[in-house]
């Protein structure tokens, strides 16, 4: 399944679905080079081989693991709706879920357009991948798992290519379900989460879109996926700046209630607007980001450590901490989420196993150049 979480993952987080940018780009292809130079991290470390990643998802769920096979095996809709049914109001976890649910159905359908494309030098003829999606709306449209996974795939088609005539009716396709799933569980926040992403692709005025993210904060004021799905309309890339979206993320932090990790929000402002020519040393030695990095660790020490959200902190904590060549740190983080890569900052590339492996490489390079060594480095679990 491997270009489906490159989609996937490149949403989760909010339904954050990014472009790669070239700063990241240049990055990667300099972190590349570590591979070549690198320790094997098979050697004592313990570490998950590169074919084997699951690109998926950040961290394991190995429920949503079981549904998404029984879905493959059968193209039933049932194991995905009991899923939810199951996961109940725990509003994060229920948005990482409804996430990967709709990624998975959007990776069906993209596959088997190319595939049929290749086989036949076309793509048409009927169209089954993500049928399991289709038949659960027509046999249970009052189900509001359902109806939130329609939506959040719908955004995922528009955003696939944002330059197409279709984008924008796509898009008010998705806002027409996010209101109905919206209808049929009016204490959630999910539709509203997922339509974050409609009013930042559509351009929503501010006020408009700061009256959704009331709806959003009414229901689950210290959601961090719903801040990770907010935080890129203030951006300067979409609808803001770099100041509005770093005063954003640090109101969240500051008003943050205890074991949150809406601390580590400023660290992912901070990625976001980065420099272009970003390959300066020092710059990830910096009060501000030193600062943002702190804030992370913070969080991470008072959430607990079965929050849904918590591997993608920790992923974009290893991405800073081995370009602040605080490797000892980066290896700590990779010693508790190696194995799964779905999360940004790997997402934005087109291969999210390599670039995270790349960077694994590194740290592994420069915790041995410190003295460090696989015999003193503690295995994932122990």
């Amino acid at each position: 399944m491997d270009a489906l979480l490159v989609l996937l993952a490149a949403t989760a987080l909010g339904g954050f679905v990014f472009l790669p940018w070239m700063r990241r780009r240049r990055a990667v292809q300099q972190a590349r080079q570590g591979l070549v130079v690198a320790s094997d991290p098979m050697a004592g470390y313990g570490f998950v081989p590169l074919d084997e990643l699951d690109i998926r998802l950040p961290g394991p769920d190995q429920e949503l693991d079981d549904a998404l096979a029984e879905i493959r095996r059968t193209r039933d809709w049932r194991p995905a709706a009991a899923l939810l049914k199951s996961t109940g109001d725990n509003w994060e976890l229920r948005w990482q879920r409804i996430q990967t649910l709709a990624g998975s159905a959007a990776f069906e359908l993209a596959q088997e357009g190319a595939e049929g494309a290749d086989a036949a030098g076309h793509g048409d003829g009927p169209r089954t991948g993500g049928i399991w999606l289709r038949t659960w709306r027509l046999e249970s449209p009052k189900d509001p798992g359902g109806a939130q996974t329609h939506a959040q795939f719908l955004v995922l088609q528009a955003l696939r290519d944002p330059g197409s005539q279709d984008f924008r009716m796509i898009l008010e396709e998705a806002r027409t379900v996010c209101r109905e799933a919206a209808l049929l569980a009016p204490g959630s926040p999910i539709p509203y989460i997922t339509e974050l992403a409609v009013a930042r692709g559509l351009g929503e005025r501010r006020a408009d879109y700061e009256e959704l993210w009331s709806k959003v904060a009414q229901r689950a004021p210290h959601h961090m996926g719903a801040h990770l799905a907010a935080l890129p309309y203030w951006s300067e890339k979409w609808h803001g700046s770099r100041e509005e979206a770093e005063g954003f993320a640090e109101r969240a932090a500051a008003g943050a209630p205890a074991k949150s990790l809406l601390p580590a929000l400023p660290l992912f402002a901070v990625y976001e607007h980065l420099p272009e020519a970003n390959m300066v040393r020092s710059l990830y030695q910096s009060v501000v980001i030193e600062r943002a990095i702190e804030g992370a660790h913070f969080a991470l020490d008072q959430a607990p450590a079965d929050h849904p959200m918590t591997p993608h902190v920790r992923h974009l904590l290893v991405w800073f901490l081995v370009r602040a060549e605080r490797y000892a740190e980066a290896m700590e983080q990779l010693r508790l989420v190696d194995g799964h890569v779905g999360a940004v900052p790997w997402s934005y590339g087109r291969s999210p196993a390599a670039e995270y492996a790349a960077y694994r490489a590194l740290a592994i390079a420069g915790w041995e150049q410190l003295g460090g060594t696989s015999a003193g480095f503690p295995r994932k679990g122990r």
